[in-house]
Parts: structure tokens; sequence; C-alpha cells
């Protein structure tokens, strides 16, 4: 029988067993060690973060969604590889360069799963090209490749939300259920818009691969009713792009051929008279590759844009010369609209309409009062009378035009009386902004006849205003167009304030979708297309290139 001092240590010696044990369970399961090819991408990101202190930097996103995923490999079947170098070069159909997104350097390092012969630093290399390319081609499609505030000091559009977390969880998803490709179809925007302007664009890349359109040759005007060796030539260029021609194959100029070319030139903006003057001709002889271009500007505006158009606003088309209203996403009234000459151009932003102001004076910009009105003032002195417009001072108090040094005036105020022939009409709808830009009524009616209206001071003249005025105010009792009319016609100035504020987008857009899927291709009045093109064509650099990875 063993004695008490031994039975004691024997029980100290089982407990410290028993604890040791216990503890031992508590502790978690060691993870199993990476694999060569995870370590090749665990240097690499390590390398890269040491390089890079900058939260923002090219390349965040990809060590994001290694470190979350313990390095491992990424892209290990072939299915999915399939899936994205196809998702690359249908880019292109976007407007977007699959060399942006590296396609041709990952065809040329594809490395087949489970070969022998490729290191881990081969396919370490080639997984984190894969991703960096998958992700980036992703964000460009879901907000664009150009950011819009580095052409246009005045942006001030919400880009499109994304949660960076949801979007690695988004790719690892398509990774496990091997669905890259539907991925990338998500990504778009979803408006059918989109849809549209990629369908004009791949049939005008048709059209560019069988040789282009044929050029139209210089001539006398051509009118209905005569023939003329250029009429094949016209009546196949109008073919090609979708307008019914009719079946005609000689050199008569006959009636279906005149009404296609109608419709080219209202959908061109020109004046549809049916003739082929110079104008037209100008428009019918841009290279297809020229609005091919054109389109790719758009489909990068509408990778911007399109995600705002949701729910009740007023949208400016710029370009386009005219305005909408949307309820549900849908237009329920449009009119036309006169914006900005080119040297005065209608700046691009976004505000929200919060009140109107009926029979408004108006106080003459610092600009128009000297570019405009001091040299009409110092041609006719009675210009002001004839006008209407009061001279006031700092203060506010009217002053003698008489008493004002024309030739070197200061410290003075002009300002226009209410009422017929106030520049702004009898009606101006007004929103925050920092440019003095409003919509407007206007004396210049008959200006709204004119195809091509960039002929305003910066602001938006906007024909029918009471009718938009009556959708804004939406207070059917009070602010019906009856009452809207009798208000104005009491010759008050008066401020009626939206009893909710509605959204206001001033776009500009070059390309117009018809109903048919065809296009009309507007002008440029703003150049503002060459910049954009410019920044889209700048070659995006992986940054997980191997020289570039390790650079700061």
């Amino acid at each position: 029988m063993p004695s008490k001092p031994s039975r004691v240590v024997h029980a100290i010696a089982l407990l410290g067993l028993l604890l040791g044990a216990a503890v031992h369970a508590q502790q978690p399961a060691a993870e199993p060690p990476l694999s060569p090819v995870a370590e090749q991408i665990r240097d690499r990101v390590e390398q890269w973060r040491g390089a890079h202190a900058d939260a923002d930097a090219p390349g965040q996103a990809v060590a994001d969604f290694y470190e979350q995923n313990r390095f491992a490999p990424a892209w290990t079947r072939p299915g999915d590889l399939d899936q994205l170098l196809a998702a690359l070069r249908d880019v292109a159909g976007d407007g977007l360069d699959p060399e942006d997104y590296g396609l041709s350097e990952l065809q040329r390092q594809r490395v087949v799963p489970g070969d022998p012969q490729a290191t881990p630093q081969q396919r370490a290399q080639f997984d984190l090209l894969a991703t960096d390319a998958c992700l980036a081609a992703l964000m460009h499609l879901y907000r664009g490749k150009v950011d819009p505030a580095t052409l246009d000091t005045h942006w001030n559009f919400d880009p499109r939300q994304l949660d960076q977390a949801q979007g690695l969880k988004a790719v690892r998803d398509a990774l496990a259920q091997g669905a890259v490709g539907p991925l990338f179809a998500r990504a778009r925007p979803q408006n059918p818009l989109y849809g549209q302007l990629r369908a004009a664009l791949a049939k005008l890349r048709e059209v560019a691969v069988q040789g282009g359109w044929p050029p139209l040759a210089d001539g006398p005007t051509l009118k209905p009713g005569s023939r003329d060796p250029r009429v094949p030539a016209l009546r196949q260029r109008l073919q090609l792009v979708g307008y019914p021609v009719g079946g005609s194959v000689d050199d008569l100029y006959d009636p279906a051929l005149e009404a296609a070319l109608k419709q080219f030139q209202r959908e061109q903006y020109l004046a549809a008279d049916g003739h082929l003057g110079k104008a037209t001709l100008a428009a019918l002889n841009v290279p297809v590759a020229a609005r091919i271009e054109q389109l790719r500007a758009n489909l990068e505006r509408a990778r911007w844009l399109l995600h705002q158009l949701q729910g009740e606003f007023v949208v400016v088309d710029i370009a386009g010369y005219q305005v909408a209203y949307y309820r549900d996403g849908k237009p329920v009234w449009r009119s036309r609209v006169q914006v900005g000459k080119p040297y005065r151009s209608t700046p691009v932003f976004k505000s929200k309409i919060t009140y109107l102001t009926l029979n408004p004076t108006w106080t003459v910009p610092p600009t128009i009062l000297k570019n405009d009105i001091l040299p009409k003032v110092r041609r006719n002195p009675g210009y002001l009378a004839a006008n209407r417009i009061r001279v006031l001072d700092g203060q506010g108090r009217e002053l003698s035009p008489a008493s004002v040094n024309w030739a070197n005036p200061r410290g003075i105020v002009l300002r226009q009386d209410a009422g017929p022939g106030n520049s702004l009409g009898r009606l101006v709808i007004r929103f925050p902004n920092d440019y003095a830009v409003y919509l407007h009524d206007t004396p210049h009616q008959e200006l709204f006849a004119n195809e091509q209206r960039a002929n305003s001071s910066g602001c938006i003249r906007v024909e029918r205003p009471r009718e938009l005025a009556e959708l804004l105010l939406d207070d059917p009792a009070r602010w019906n167009r009856a009452g809207i009319d009798r208000a104005i016609d009491t010759l008050k100035t008066q401020t009626v304030m939206l009893r909710q504020p509605v959204p206001l987008l001033l776009a500009y857009w070059t390309v117009d979708l018809r109903e048919d899927g065809r296009v009309g291709f507007r002008p440029d009045v703003y150049q503002r297309d060459p910049p954009l093109l410019a920044a889209l064509g700048r070659p995006r650099v992986s940054p997980w290139l191997p020289a570039a990875a390790m650079q700061p």
C-alpha cells in the first residue's frame, strides 16, 4: 500500500495531466500551411503593402481580396478562366479597351492548373494579374473608367455607390459557383438605354468591318424629283444604318428616299427640308469611325449617370436641347429648350428644384452687363428705358441713368422690371447652384423653331414652362394651370415654394436613341467628346505587373 505522500504526488501528477489536456483542448486548431502558390501570393501582397501606404492606391482591392482568402489562388479552374477571358474580350462592346485589363498578357501567360512545369512564382503572378483584370473591368463597367470630375470642375453628381466588401464577396461567390460571366453582365448599368447603346455600337462596327459607308461627292444641292449620279450612294448610305429607302435602284431622287433623308436630318438636328445641301452632306460624310468614337464617349457617360435616373426628377439634355420630367423613371412631359452659347456654356451638374418665381424681375449678371448691356447703352442712351431696366446703387437705391459715367460705371446694378418683355419671361424655376443658372420662360419664343438652340447666356430657356410648373407644384386644387395663369396675370412678383424638392440633372449627351433602336448623332456643341475620349484612351497599367509591384 503506497504511503500518504506518494498518493498526494500521484494525484497532483494526474491533475496536471488533466489540466494540460483541458488547456490543449481549448487551443484553436492549427491552420494548414499555405501552399507554395499561396506563399508566393502572400509575399507579393506584403511587398505591395510595404510600398503603398495610401488606402486608395490602385491594387488595394486585389490585396484585400487575397488577404481575406488566406492568399489562396483564385483562378484554379479552366472554366473560370475561360469565362474571364471571354468577359474581358466582351468589354470592347462597352466601348472599353480589353488591353486595359491585360487581355493579351493573360492569354500569353495563361497557366493550366496542375501544370508541373509552371513554377509557384508563375502561377502566383498569373493569378494576381487575372484578379486585378477582373476587379478593374468590373469597376469600370459599374461606374466608368474616367473620373468625370477630372474633366469638368462643375461636376457634382454622386458616383454609383459601391461597397468594396460586398463587391469582393460577389467575386468570390461567382468563382465558387462558376458564374464569372454573369457577374460581368450584372456590373453593367441595368437601364435599357445602356443595352441600346451597346447594340448601336455593335451595328456600327459591323458597318465598319464591311468597309464603312460610301462617301458622297460634293455638288449642287440635290432636291426631290431630280436625277443625280449621287443618288444610289445616298440610298446605300441611309440603308446601311436602317432607314427605309424603298426599292428603287436608279438615280431618281424619289419620295421614299426623300422621306428617309428628312428622317435622317431630324435625327441629326438639321433642318428637315429633304434637300441634300452642304450641312446634310457633311453629316452624312462623317466617317463611321468617328461615329463609333461618339458612341464610346456616351457609353462612358451612361456608366456615370444612368444610376441617377430613378423616381421623380427633371433632366435637361443640354446637347439635345430638351427637358423632360420623369415619374417612376418614365418621361411624362417633354419640351424644347435653349441653352448656353459655346462660349457661355450651360454647366453640367445636379441640384434640386425648390421654388418658382412668378413675374420675376431680372438682375443683370456682371458678365452680361459688361459684354452685352454696356455696349448697347453706350450706342443708345434710350436702351434702358425702352427695356424697362432700372439703375440701382449698391444699397438698392434707384439712380438716374444720366448720373452714371457709362464709359466706366462703378458700383451699379441693373434690374429689369417684371412683366412682358422681361428677359426671364413670366416664370423662373429655381434651384441652388453656384453658377446663377436656372430654368425660365423667355420672350424669344421664335428661337425654339431652330434645330440647334445654343443661344442663351448659360441659363435654360424652356418652351411651355407653365406646364412644367404645374407638374412641379403638384397641387391640383390651388396651382393647376388656371391658378398659375391667374397669378401671373396679376403682374405681381410672387415666390411659390414646392411642397417637396424635385431632383434636377443637367446632363450632356451627344447621341439620341430612337424607339426603333437607331441612333441620332448630335452636334458636340461644347466640344466635350474629345477630352473624354482622350481620357478613355489612356492605357491602364496593372499595379501587379512585376516591375510595378515593387514601386511605391
